[in-house]
C-alpha cells in the first residue's frame, strides 16, 4: 500500500476497458512476432518493415502498460494522456499498414515451396495483425475527447489525432520521394519537398509540445490559436505543393502523363511521383479537416494530465 492507503499498482491498468484493450495489443503483438519468427517468415524490404513495425509497437505497448500499471508515469515530465493516445494512434496506423503489406507480398492462395503450413501461418499472422489494429483503434476510441467537453488532452481530440495521421502520411511521401522520384530535376519540385518537410516539422512541433506538456501561451498566442495558425499555414503550403508537383511531374512539357512501358516494376520514378501526388492531396484534405475541427477546440492546459 502507498502512503495514501491505496494499492501500489494501478488496478485501472488491468480492470478497465482500456486495460483490456492494451492486454489484447500485447497478446496480438506477441502472437504475430512469435509466428513470424517460428514459421511464417519474412524477407526483403517489405518483410523487414512489417517485422520492425510489429516489434516497435509491441515494445512501445510494453513500456506504456508497465508505466501505467506502476504509476511511474507520474515521475516523467510529460502529459501522460497525450503520450498514450499519440502512441495508440501511431500504432493503429502501423498495424493497418502491415495488415495490408504483409498479405500482399507474402500470402498466396496456393501453397509455397515450403508447404501449406507456412501459408497457414502467414494467414494467421495477417488475422492477428488485423486484430491488433482493432485493439489499438479501440484504445484511441476509448481515449478520444467527446464533443462539448473541455479539452485537457489535445491529442485526444479529432484535431490531435489528425496530426498523427498527417505525420504518418508525410512519412509515406518522404519514402516515395527518396525512392527515385527525381525531384531534384526542377526547382519547383524541390520547393514541394521543402513544403513537405516544413509542414512535417510544424506538425511534429505541435505534437512534441503537447506530449511534453508545453501548452501554455506561445509568445503572445494561446496554444489553441497557435495550432490554428500553424494549420492554416500548412493548408496554404500543401495547396501550392498539390498543384505544383503534378504539373512538373506529369505535364508533357516536363515529364510524362503516362507510365513508361519500359519502366521497371518497383523501381519506376513515375510510380514514386504518382504516390507523392496522391498522398499530397490526401494530406491536403487532412489539413483542411484539421483546420475545420480546430475551430471548435477550447483547450485547458495541464502539465501532467490524467483523464
Amino acid at each position: 500500500m502507498d502512503s495514501q492507503g491505496g494499492p501500489y499498482l494501478n488496478t485501472r491498468a488491468l480492470c478497465s476497458p482500456l486495460g483490456a484493450a492494451r492486454l489484447c495489443q500485447l497478446a496480438m503483438g506477441c502472437a504475430v512476432i512469435a509466428m513470424v519468427t517460428h514459421s511464417a517468415g519474412y524477407s526483403g524490404s517489405h518483410g523487414v518493415f512489417c517485422m520492425a513495425a510489429w516489434c516497435f509497437c509491441f515494445a512501445m505497448t510494453v513500456v506504456v502498460f508497465f508505466l501505467d500499471a506502476t504509476r511511474l508515469y507520474s515521475c516523467l515530465p510529460i502529459s501522460w494522456d497525450n503520450l498514450t493516445v499519440t502512441c495508440a494512434a501511431f500504432a493503429t496506423l502501423m498495424y493497418v499498414t502491415t495488415s495490408v503489406v504483409y498479405p500482399l507480398f507474402f500470402v498466396r492462395s496456393e501453397c509455397p515451396y515450403a508447404g501449406c503450413e507456412v501459408r497457414n501461418f502467414r494467414i494467421a499472422v495477417t488475422v492477428c495483425s488485423i486484430l491488433g489494429a482493432v485493439a489499438y483503434g479501440a484504445e484511441v476510441a476509448l481515449c478520444r475527447a467527446r464533443p462539448g467537453q473541455a479539452v485537457v488532452g489535445y491529442m485526444a481530440t479529432v484535431s490531435g489525432l489528425l496530426k498523427v495521421v498527417q505525420g504518418f502520411v508525410a512519412c509515406i511521401i518522404f519514402g516515395a520521394v527518396a525512392n527515385g522520384s527525381e525531384f531534384s530535376r526542377h526547382a519547383a519540385t524541390i520547393f514541394c519537398v521543402v513544403v513537405y518537410a516544413s509542414c512535417f516539422a510544424l506538425t511534429a512541433l505541435v505534437v512534441v509540445m503537447t506530449v511534453c506538456g508545453r501548452t501554455k501561451a506561445v509568445r503572445c498566442l494561446p496554444f489553441d490559436r497557435f495550432v490554428v495558425v500553424c494549420t492554416l499555414l500548412e493548408v496554404l503550403l500543401y495547396l501550392s505543393a498539390s498543384v505544383v508537383w503534378p504539373v512538373f511531374c506529369f505535364d508533357a512539357k516536363y515529364g510524362s502523363p503516362w507510365r513508361p512501358s519500359s519502366c521497371p516494376q518497383g523501381r519506376c520514378p513515375w510510380d514514386s511521383k504518382l504516390v507523392v501526388a496522391v498522398f499530397s492531396f490526401v494530406n491536403f484534405g487532412l489539413y483542411v479537416a484539421d483546420l475545420i475541427y480546430s475551430q471548435r477546440i477550447r483547450f485547458v492546459s495541464s502539465h501532467n494530465s490524467r483523464a
